[in-house]
């Protein structure tokens, strides 16, 4: 089977799903996706998490010892289908509302 890059496009996301694909992983079934959210302190980490939980989202806060100008992470777990639109969609998302708190999104996870 070659590579739709409509549906799997040469970058983080399409290469992920590509690769799930691949392996035989059904990408209509919904699925936990784990989006992480670095924030250079504790106050500006704990209003987006706020703003997620307003939003009805389930989430984590944690240290993050891995970036010392961005010691706390916020990690979201929405449920969804792996699609590229989806993803790509919920990590602009992400990204948009965390920006005015000097956050910066730090990848996506999924098993």
């Amino acid at each position: 089977m070659s590579r739709d890059l409509s549906l799997f496009p040469q970058d983080n996301i399409g290469d992920f799903l590509w690769e799930l694909e691949q392996s035989g992983g059904v990408l209509e079934t919904p699925r936990e996706v784990e989006f992480s959210v670095l924030f250079p302190s504790q106050a500006l980490a704990l209003q987006f998490g706020q703003l997620l939980l307003e939003n009805n989202q389930k989430l984590s806060f944690t240290p993050f010892e891995d970036d010392e100008a961005y010691p706390w992470e916020i990690t979201a777990y929405p449920e969804m289908p792996l699609s590229y639109e989806n993803i790509s969609a919920y990590q602009e998302l992400l990204e948009s509302s965390c920006a005015p708190l000097n956050g910066k999104f730090d990848g996506f996870y999924c098993v």
